[in-house]
């Protein structure tokens, strides 16, 4: 896969994770701050390090499910590994501009 591919790829991940919200907060999982890194390689394989709002967030497994989901949906992604994370702990501060704005923290 070309750097090229492997760009445009990349960006559809980012554009799909933003339709994934935790079903308790109004933001997209990707403006909430709580994707750590994505790592495509170039067989296809796709590893998502993310954290959750709190470590007992009830609605994890839906997030997760429906994240791998619409991963595994995009071509050119040949497997998605997502691993929960809680190094850094997530924080407020973590959020984009516009997620703060939507929940009114400014």
């Amino acid at each position: 896969m070309s750097s090229e591919e492997k760009l445009v790829i990349e960006e559809k991940v980012v554009k799909m994770l933003k339709t994934v919200f935790d079903p308790e907060i109004p933001v997209d999982i990707y403006n909430l701050g709580l994707i750590y890194g994505i790592d495509l390689d170039d067989d296809g394989n796709l590893h998502i390090d993310m954290t959750l709002t709190a470590p007992n967030c009830p609605a994890a497994d839906f997030i997760i499910d429906d994240a791998r989901i619409k991963l595994e949906s995009i071509d050119g992604i040949k497997s998605v590994d997502i691993r929960i994370v809680f190094e850094p702990e997530w924080t407020k501060d973590m959020m984009s501009e516009e997620a703060k704005l939507d929940l009114g923290f400014l």
